[in-house]
Order: C-alpha cells, then sequence, then structure tokens
C-alpha cells in the first residue's frame, strides 16, 4: 500500500526521482542558489541525503538510539531513497544544545524546533539568515501542504508571522479532539479509601491535600505520601491553580486587553495559597528540583496523591507501569479547581492547531531546498499521514472495517508502555512536521480514566489565552532585552515567594521592580501583535 501510495504522490509532482532531484551549490551561509552549478539542459543532482537536527523524544529514548530507527522514517528512507543523517541533542539539553549549533556558520539542513522559541521569533531566525522563509518554496513544491493551509485559513494564520512569513513545515494537530490533552490528576483509590469526594474548590483541596498527609494510604507505616507535585514547569503554567485565579505565567488577554498574568493582585493570591501549602507540608517540599524521572518514580513508587499529567505519557503510563505492583491502582483526571463554587473556569492547557512554533525549517545552509520542500511534503499527503500517524500497515496497525487499527505489539506491549510502543512506530504520540490525526487518540486514550480526562480538562472556556502572536523582527530585540531580564527575576521569586524565603508582604517591591524592568513595553509590544493577528 505505502509503495502505491508513494507513486501516486510521485505521479502528482513530477516523478519522485525528478521531484527530489536539484541542482547543487550555494554558500553556507545565504539562502542557497540552487542553479549555482547546474548547466544548461544538465539534470539536476539527485538529493540523497539529509542533515536533520531534532529533539530525541524521551519515549523514543526509552528504547532506539535515533528517529533514524524509527519505522516511519526507515520506510520514508525505503520509499523516496533519501538517507537521513538525524542529529540528536542529549536529552535534557535541548534548549542549550540549539543555541550551540545555530550559532554556527555550517547548519544541519533541516532544523525542527519550536522557533517561537527563538530569541526574537521565527521572523528574527530568517532575518539573521539562519533558516528560510518558505512562502515561495511551499507555493511551488509543497503543493500537500500547500492544499492543507488553503483549505483551513485558521491554521495558514496560525504559522504565519505577521510580516507574512511561513518558516517552517509545521506540526498540525488536526481535530479539535486533539487540542486538550494535560491537566491535574489524582489518586482515585485514595479519595475513596479516604470517602472523600472529587475537590473542586481551592477550599476542596485544601482539606483533600490535607487528609492525604495524615493517612498512611500506602500501607508502608511511614509518613512518606506527597500530597501535591507539582513541578517548576507546570506550576507555572496556568493549568495547575494559577488559572483557578483567572491569571497565567505569561500574558493573557481580557477583552481584547493584554495584561501581564505575574503582577497582577490575583496572582499573590496564588502565591499565597502555595506559601501555605509548601509550609504546612502539603506542596512537595522537592518541587522546584523534581524532573520527570524523579517525577516518574514517586508516582510509580506509591508516593504521590495528585499532579499534572497528560492523557498518554501520564495516565496511560503510569497505569500501565504499575497495574501488576500497586493493587487498586487508579488515576483520574480532576477538574480544573475554583476559588469559589460556581466561579467560571477560564483556563486550561488547551493549545492550538498549530501550537509553539513548532516546524521543520530549512536551512541556510541547505544546499537543495527545494527537494528537501519535496521531501518534506510528503508528511503533508494522504500516505504521508497514514505513515506518520500509524506507520506501516501489517507491521503496526492493520486496516479494520476501515479504520487504521493499532496492532497488538503497540497496544499491548511487553516490558514497556503503550506510549513508548507507539513512539517505536510514529510520531502521532508527540509532535513533528505533520499533521495529528484523530483516531491515533482515539486508541492511545484506550482506557475509560483516559477517554474521560479529555471531556474534563476541556470544560474551560480559555477565553484569556492569547493566539500565537508574533513580534515584528524591529520589536523582537526589545522584548527579548525586557523579557530575559523579567523571566529570570520572576521565575526566581516565584521559587522564593512559595518557599518563604521572600516575605509575601514584599510582593508590591517585586511588582515594581519588573514595571522598572520596562514591562509596560512589553505588554504594548504584545497588545499591538494581538491586534496584527487579529487583522491577518
Amino acid at each position: 500500500m505505502m509503495k502505491a501510495g508513494w507513486k501516486k504522490w510521485s505521479a502528482a509532482g513530477a516523478s519522485v526521482l525528478l521531484s527530489l532531484t536539484v541542482a547543487a551549490g550555494c554558500s553556507s551561509s545565504s539562502p542557497p542558489k540552487q542553479e549555482a552549478n547546474q548547466k544548461e539542459g544538465q539534470e539536476p543532482a539527485k538529493l540523497q541525503t539529509l542533515t536533520y537536527w531534532v529533539a530525541l523524544s524521551s519515549n523514543v529514548a526509552a528504547t532506539l538510539k535515533s528517529f533514524g530507527d524509527m519505522t516511519v522514517y526507515k520506510e520514508l528512507e525505503k520509499q523516496t531513497g533519501v538517507h537521513v543523517n538525524f542529529q540528536h541533542p542529549p536529552v535534557g539539553q535541548e534548549k542549550d544544545q540549539f543555541n550551540l549549533m545555530i550559532t554556527g556558520k555550517d547548519l544541519p539542513d533541516v532544523i525542527e524546533y519550536g522557533w517561537t522559541g527563538y530569541p526574537g521569533g521565527p521572523e528574527k531566525a530568517i532575518k539573521d539568515k539562519k533558516i528560510m522563509k518558505l512562502n515561495d518554496i511551499i507555493d511551488k513544491d509543497a503543493p500537500n501542504l500547500k492544499k492543507i493551509l488553503d483549505a483551513n485559513p485558521d491554521w495558514k494564520k496560525q504559522v504565519t508571522t505577521d510580516e507574512g512569513s511561513i518558516y517552517g513545515f509545521p506540526f498540525l494537530r488536526g481535530d479539535d479532539y486533539l487540542l486538550v490533552s494535560k491537566g491535574i490528576a489524582l489518586r482515585k483509590d485514595w479519595l475513596d479509601k479516604l470517602h472523600l469526594k472529587m475537590p473542586e474548590t481551592i477550599d476542596d483541596w485544601n482539606k483533600t491535600l490535607t487528609a492525604i498527609k495524615n493517612s498512611d494510604l500506602n500501607g508502608n507505616g511511614k509518613p512518606d505520601e506527597i500530597p501535591l507535585l507539582i513541578n517548576v514547569g507546570d506550576m507555572g503554567g496556568p493549568v495547575a491553580f494559577l488559572g483557578s485565579f483567572g491569571v497565567n505565567y505569561d500574558f493573557y488577554q481580557v477583552d481584547g486587553k493584554v495584561k501581564y498574568g505575574p503582577i497582577q493582585p490575583e496572582y499573590k493570591q496564588f502565591l499565597t495559597v502555595m506559601n501555605k501549602w509548601y509550609k504546612e507540608g502539603l506542596l512537595d517540599p522537592d518541587f522546584a528540583v523534581t524532573d520527570s524521572k524523579l517525577k516518574d518514580a514517586k508516582v510509580t513508587g506509591n508516593q504521590l496523591f495528585a499532579t499534572v499529567m497528560s492523557t498518554g505519557s501520564g495516565i496511560g503510563n503510569y497505569t500501565s507501569l504499575v497495574k501488576n505492583n500497586i493493587p487498586g491502582f487508579k488515576l483520574v483526571a480532576a477538574p480544573f479547581p475554583v476559588v469559589n463554587a460556581g466561579d467560571k473556569k477560564l483556563w486550561s492547557a488547551r493549545t492550538y492547531n498549530f501550537s509553539g512554533g513548532v516546524a521543520a525549517a530549512i536551512s541556510t545552509s541547505n544546499k537543495n531546498p527545494e527537494a528537501t520542500a519535496k521531501w518534506l511534503d510528503y508528511a503533508y499527503s494522504d500516505e504521508g499521514k497514514m505513515l506518520f500517524n500509524f506507520g506501516v500497515e501489517g507491521v503496526s496497525y492493520n486496516m479494520v472495517n476501515g479504520y487504521p487499527t493499532f496492532t497488538d505489539d503497540i497496544m499491548n506491549p511487553k516490558d514497556m508502555s503503550v506510549a513508548q510502543a507507539m513512539a517505536r512506530h510514529v510520531r502521532a504520540n508527540f509532535n513533528g512536521p505533520f499533521v495529528e490525526d484523530k483516531r491515533y487518540m482515539e486508541q492511545y486514550a484506550a482506557l475509560p480514566e483516559q477517554k474521560d480526562s479529555i471531556k474534563i480538562w476541556s470544560e474551560p472556556s480559555d477565553e484569556r489565552k492569547l493566539p500565537p502572536v508574533t513580534p515584528t523582527s524591529d520589536e523582537s530585540s526589545q522584548f527579548a532585552s525586557i523579557m530575559n531580564d523579567v523571566n529570570t527575576y520572576k521565575d526566581e521569586m516565584f521559587n522564593k515567594f512559595i518557599m518563604g524565603a521572600e516575605p509575601l508582604d514584599n510582593f508590591d517591591k517585586y511588582v515594581k521592580t519588573i514595571e522598572s524592568m520596562g514591562i509596560e513595553d512589553a505588554v504594548k509590544i504584545e497588545q499591538a501583535a494581538l491586534e496584527r493577528y487579529n487583522n491577518r
């Protein structure tokens, strides 16, 4: 089937080989001129290899060394004849390694990254001549992606900068069902043992966490239960309790007016609750230093009651890992808490179809950008979508009554989780340059608790969430300069306020310090960016 699909794709854009051939030759630091070394009438050089920089997903790293070992890329090489030399930064060092790599002159051909994290944003990366503006290339050499963007103007609006640039082949969530997959989850079996109802308000949570702390629910005779763990990354987002107060850890909007969350009075209310819970031992005292591996150990070690996690690699993964070790273990999603019963739920972890600027960009060192675009474009064809979401028929899935059904090797794996088994074959359960298919999640979230989590975590309105706005290249330097200082200070004070190293009585002084760093100018830049986005 895949070969037939590839032939169909290649026929649509000339032949595969011809469509993956372009002239060679360009400098390593400027946009390539593909015809430089090609003489008139001479057939262009065939694309045979690519270098591709991308972070290695932890679920892939659990069993494989490289994306090149995955079924999806083995099949892609078989079909196209293009060998990809993947370059993966060490897990946990992605940002530092990106910053080091991007300063070089000889860049990898393709760089997959969350480009809104580039200093100054993706438009600045183009202006810095690190990556190429792809509008013309996509129009000419990526018919599948062009067709998708033309059919979905809101997606095109999200992948385009205010200056009209498309900077990469994007990761697109192809259905609203895929936009929410993260929230607070807790041990329902521990709630049941204490005859407690699901907490809904901040007061409910206070009473529940206190009861958990005072009970030996894991039965080992030690007071080692951890009522609540929210690590730094999740603590700062709108997901866990901060959103209950109507603000977030960054910029947000109220009726079209941009505000900055960490200087609002509601933010102080949140810090006051977290400081109280920290002092009372309800919040994990190690929250500031707990990484994902330590968090995994606390969940699977039968110590942790509640934390932030995702539907797949959280509820599904943990349930699978401990099902034979912890009798009665049951994780369920908790509704987003509110301050007062009946309050409107404003914040969740809902994302956009295109979120975080995650895209495979073509670097200015790439000597064959058109052929690379054709190679990347395959993922957006019907056949490519099947390959990237479900793998190879007969290997990772079978068609059952017209529905791509994952094999038992994925859904009932031995010695690994479903998330890890899936990641051996496809990129469906983590991001990449393709359109994510709803049917993957319908199977990935196989447990009733997982299906419920999507419904429960989708309840908030998210009306205060900013769309994916981007500053202009002129604004980006000023914005980056302000926010580098603000973010460093804000993160430092966040921990100090919660741990009590800085009295909350000094909150007004903290706000004035951030104001002195120029936050109002940054708010104006975001306001202008929001208005430009709304007018795109």
